[in-house]
């Protein structure tokens, strides 16, 4: 059983991928894991589980649905709208 707290803070999002190999590996040979993180990348690990916590509790969402995918999809997807919104 391993438990992560935020181990995206020092890795760049290449080695966030490659962190998801070595889960991969360690899945395959029995392994669990909790991991508290905000990076999109890491909740895309195949069948994970993500719990969202909020104002209204704990619930179970979909990577698509969750706070941090939607806020990167919506930085990608339009920049310069979202920057221009938060220089105001």
């Amino acid at each position: 059983m391993y438990i992560l707290d935020e181990p995206e803070a020092a890795l760049s999002p290449l080695r966030q991928i490659s962190m998801l190999a070595r889960i991969n590996e360690l899945v395959q040979q029995g392994s669990q894991f909790i991991i508290s993180t905000h990076s999109p990348i890491i909740m895309a690990y195949p069948d994970a589980k993500i719990l969202q916590i909020s104002d209204e509790g704990m619930s179970e969402v979909k990577l698509e649905e969750s706070n941090h995918y939607l806020l990167m999809k919506q930085f990608f997807e339009d920049k310069d709208r979202l920057l221009h919104h938060l220089f105001q």
